[in-house]
């Protein structure tokens, strides 16, 4: 897919990776349709809650021309799985797995009346692995990522690409408190974005994704063991 001059939705655009997302795509030659209030010039401003079906049905209804779907929006809540609020968990799912989903079912059509175009989940490395005070965030991505490998499947015929971007920490808001080393934003934002012009079905965006997938052929007690050893090096680095 050619970016230049495609029009691209991006969710969560006004802060983080979604606003890196916004600047590489409007230095790229796209049309960008925001759906938070950004100060980017050359974006149209569209309302959007990717929890809310009533609000995704209506951005679909204005924006019949987009031709690219970043599914960037996405929560946190720091909850566990067994002790940690269940509505907690039911939040990030409904917003980072859910949320993504209904914004692919409504814009769908609009991307096969466009010559196919793209899809992009921003998921995660967590998809593949857990840890205390992330389980629920670690269960949301692993769905987001079943859900994207569905989803690819089911728009191959309309000539769909659906790309999964799979990254460690950036460098955003929401890994403020992390003294380590993180992706720049503009960096995910370009890697997934040739990512794209590549047909590429899959983006592991820096070393640490690349990593942790290629542990993914070890037992649950190598992973883990191994796993144990990287998250230790890391805080020590």
């Amino acid at each position: 897919m050619d970016i230049n001059n495609s029009v691209a939705l991006v969710t969560g655009a006004n802060r983080g990776l979604g606003r890196a997302f916004a600047q590489r795509l409007l230095e790229r030659g796209a049309h960008k349709r925001r759906p938070e209030t950004v100060d980017l010039p050359g974006g149209e401003v569209l309302p959007l809650d990717i929890t809310d079906p009533a609000s995704v049905r209506a951005a679909a209804e204005a924006a019949p021309d987009v031709s690219l779907l970043i599914n960037n929006a996405g929560i946190s809540t720091g909850t566990d799985l067994v002790t940690g609020s269940l509505d907690a968990v039911r939040h990030e799912l409904e917003t980072n797995m859910f949320g993504h989903l209904g914004m692919i079912r409504e814009f769908a059509p609009a991307l096969a009346g466009n010559g196919g175009g793209a899809i992009v989940n921003v998921i995660s490395a967590m998809s593949w692995f857990g840890g205390k005070g992330a389980n629920a965030y670690h269960l949301t991505k692993a769905a987001a990522w079943a859900m994207t490998n569905g989803v690819r499947l089911e728009l191959a015929e309309q000539g769909t690409l659906v790309t999964a971007v799979h990254l460690g920490l950036a460098d955003t808001d929401m890994t403020a408190g992390w003294s380590v080393d993180k992706l720049a934003p503009s960096d995910l934002a370009d890697a997934a974005l040739d990512g794209v012009e590549a047909g590429s079905a899959e983006v592991l965006a820096d070393q640490w994704s690349r990593d942790v997938k290629s542990r993914l052929p070890l037992t649950p007690e190598e992973f883990n063991a191994a796993m144990d050893r990287a998250l230790a090096a890391l805080m020590a680095a």
